[in-house]
């Protein structure tokens, strides 16, 4: 089949760009079906010569491939001024995306009383605050689910204006009446509009047409499983569904038309946001996986919480995605501890449980069984092949695939292209 689907594991920020940037190289296609510019791929490559660092927020990150066309389809909610934000920023760094990038005239549109919205519904849950970035991502979802949105295919309709102005009026009656100009946005998003229309397409039509004529097609996973809106850490989650199944809803597309699904996993766990966190390591531990990793949000600039690997959740992951491989990222970061422990069981009152629990309140009382493993105490950062990963670091590899039964394809040892690895051409 010709569709491949890169999706996280974890909570979210285990480098999936980097991997769609390799694989772009060999696509024809590369969608998004979920999120919106909540998310955040950091990808390092060479343009003219000059190695260069691209943020993606709500732009698929294939499209650093100058030969592929990146598509924004029907199950992502788009904000228009961050979309053109982004692009006129590609642009400047000398990407050239011109009839590169579409988006889906059914995708639902976020506006900035949504982002509004976000920090007053964070106010309400007071102590409990969810940890949104504040993009308006939520309340757009929220609307859409409610049958109240608007969709990109709104903004050429006569009548944009007077559903416009019911829509805020309904946010007001919610909220009170909050700081914002009506009228301006709406005389701000005729504009928008005709710089939009040429970026416009039935999405729908669009991906079955390229896989049809035989084209590539790759799917960029937003945020990760454990961020899904039904099997993530409800309520700490996103506002779509991360999963697989948010491929199809997000695309249009049958599972049978689905050839691989690639998991990517990094080589210790990392959230931000509230909710529990079983392996969270509040230690020196964490203050190195931090550092070293550089876990800040490309998105929000937040520290990201640090922990060992969880292969309970990874379990939970695999069970809902069925991945055929793995792509275990930032291994290096782990390159200085001279012991590795992986969380591999889930104890409440000295017994196991089953599962990955839905009850946070269970969740949070969970005692964590760890295996240790020898760490390798060398720097892998310019290792350009598996064999050659010291003996150590292989096992760490190895035990991964051996408790799963899915192969890791893909090592990321640094944060460059030339840093990942194909375990099985052994590159």
């Amino acid at each position: 089949m010709s569709v491949t689907v890169v999706l996280g594991t974890q909570w979210g920020d285990e480098g999936k760009g980097k991997l769609v940037d390799i694989l772009a190289a060999d696509i024809d296609v590369c969608a998004r079906c979920a999120g919106g510019n909540n998310a955040g791929h950091t990808i390092v490559v060479p343009i003219n010569g000059v190695k260069k660092t691209f943020a993606f927020h709500l732009l698929p990150s294939g499209l650093v491939n100058p030969r592929c066309t990146g598509v924004i389809g029907s199950g992502v909610v788009v904000h228009v001024p961050s979309f053109f934000t982004e692009l006129d920023a590609l642009q400047a760094q000398g990407l050239d995306c011109t009839n590169r990038i579409f988006i889906s005239d059914r995708a639902h549109l976020v506006f900035d009383f949504h982002q509004i919205v976000d920090g007053l519904k964070e106010v309400e849950l007071g102590g409990k605050s969810i940890g949104t970035t504040k993009k308006g991502i939520g309340p757009a979802y929220s609307g859409k689910a409610s049958r109240s949105g608007l969709r990109i295919h709104h903004l050429f309709d006569a009548t944009f204006a007077d559903k416009f102005r019911k829509l805020v009026e309904g946010r007001f009656k919610r909220y009170g009446h909050f700081e914002y100009d009506t009228e301006g946005e709406i005389a701000r998003y005729k504009d928008l509009a005709a710089r939009l229309r040429p970026f416009v397409i039935d999405s729908l039509t669009y991906i079955h047409g390229a896989i049809a004529s035989g084209k590539k097609v790759l799917v960029e996973g937003a945020n990760a499983i454990m961020l899904d809106l039904d099997f993530g850490t409800y309520p700490y989650v996103t506002s779509s569904s991360t999963s697989i199944g948010g491929v199809c809803t997000g695309l249009g597309i049958p599972p049978k038309m689905i050839g691989k699904t690639i998991g990517v996993v990094k080589a210790y766990t990392t959230r931000v946001g509230g909710g529990p966190f079983p392996t969270e390591q509040l230690n020196d531990i964490g203050i190195h996986l931090q550092e070293v990793g550089r876990e800040y949000g490309t998105t929000t600039g937040r520290r990201r919480r640090c922990g060992w690997l969880d292969l309970v959740v990874l379990k939970h992951s695999c069970l809902i995605n069925g991945y055929d491989s793995f792509n275990l990222t930032k291994l290096d970061v782990l390159d200085l501890l001279p012991e590795i422990s992986v969380g591999v069981r889930y104890l409440v009152n000295g017994k196991e449980i089953t599962g990955f629990p839905a009850d946070l309140d269970l969740l949070a009382r969970v005692e964590v069984e760890y295996v240790t493993l020898p760490g390798w105490e060398t720097p892998i950062t310019e290792i350009r092949s598996y064999d050659a990963l010291p003996e150590n670091c292989k096992k760490y590899v190895e035990f991964i695939e051996q408790f799963f039964g899915v192969p890791v394809e893909w090592i990321g040892v640094g944060p460059g292209r030339e840093s990942m690895l194909g375990k099985k051409s052994g590159q």
